[in-house]
């Protein structure tokens, strides 16, 4: 049976991911620095204990993800696949936006993604794995105030080939960039909200709707799967089109 690492799995995309996991036999490590969505995540693991570990991981710790890495082999012995989910992002006028605020959000995201991915690596190699790193497509194109998260995201782009060569054939590597997908309701308690989605919301996709975080998780269960081992250094884009639609005003 395969271990996957799911990081920030206890909300959002991350958290539908682990089930679709769970569901589909696999073994699952969920990382998550988020205290009060780790608790209520765990709760809903406990019919799934034994395939199933969930750590308090900060990765933007270089320890804690050392750390995190020896638990996770100490309980289920291998490590086959990670995928690099955490993300933040923090939306700001330049002029207000902080050193403080850049880096924590390239801390979170990029830096955590390298961490992970390199004391894994090693693990990944044994088992002939792979890594699925979560871009976006704002590496590609921006919505106003998003500084930081374009920047991590395009580094993460980045990362994702530089990974694949260098890792290669040991270790597979690919990301997949999200358009809009509806998460609001796949937080914590506490932010948790059903989105008001409109009908143009929806027209404004060539496939007729937004995105739902099951549409990225069945692209991770693709790639992870050993059938696909030809695919390495690549990005996928998840966005329902949209991002191929010309839009004059």
């Amino acid at each position: 049976m395969q271990t996957v690492i799911v990081t920030g799995g206890a909300q959002g995309i991350g958290r539908v991911t682990t089930q679709y996991l769970l569901t589909h036999g696999y073994r699952v490590a969920i990382w998550e620095s988020d205290a009060e969505a780790l608790e209520e995540f765990s709760e809903t693991m406990k019919s799934s204990n034994s395939r199933s570990l969930v750590l308090n991981c900060d990765i933007t710790s270089e320890t804690a993800v050392k750390n995190a890495v020896k638990a996770t082999i100490e309980r289920f012995g291998q490590i086959n696949h990670l995928i690099n989910n955490a993300a933040i992002q923090v939306e700001k006028p330049l002029e207000r936006f902080t050193l403080e605020d850049w880096n924590k959000v390239i801390g979170t995201n990029l830096t955590g993604t390298f961490l992970c991915s390199k004391y894994t690596a090693p693990h990944l190699a044994e088992q002939q794995g792979s890594i699925v790193n979560l871009c976006s497509t704002r590496a590609f194109q921006s919505e106003p105030e998003t500084f930081a998260y374009s920047a991590s995201k395009g580094g993460i782009f980045a990362l994702t080939h530089s990974l694949a060569v260098s890792l290669g054939p040991d270790v597979r590597v690919n990301c997949i960039s999200p358009g809009w997908i509806d998460v609001a309701a796949l937080k914590k308690k506490g932010k948790a909200r059903n989105e008001q989605l409109r009908p143009e919301d929806h027209a404004q996709h060539p496939a007729g709707r937004v995105g739902q975080a099951d549409d990225i998780a069945r692209m991770i269960l693709f790639l992870i799967n050993d059938s696909n081992s030809f695919i390495t250094g690549q990005n996928f884009v998840v966005d329902g089109g949209i991002s191929r639609k010309m839009i004059y005003v």
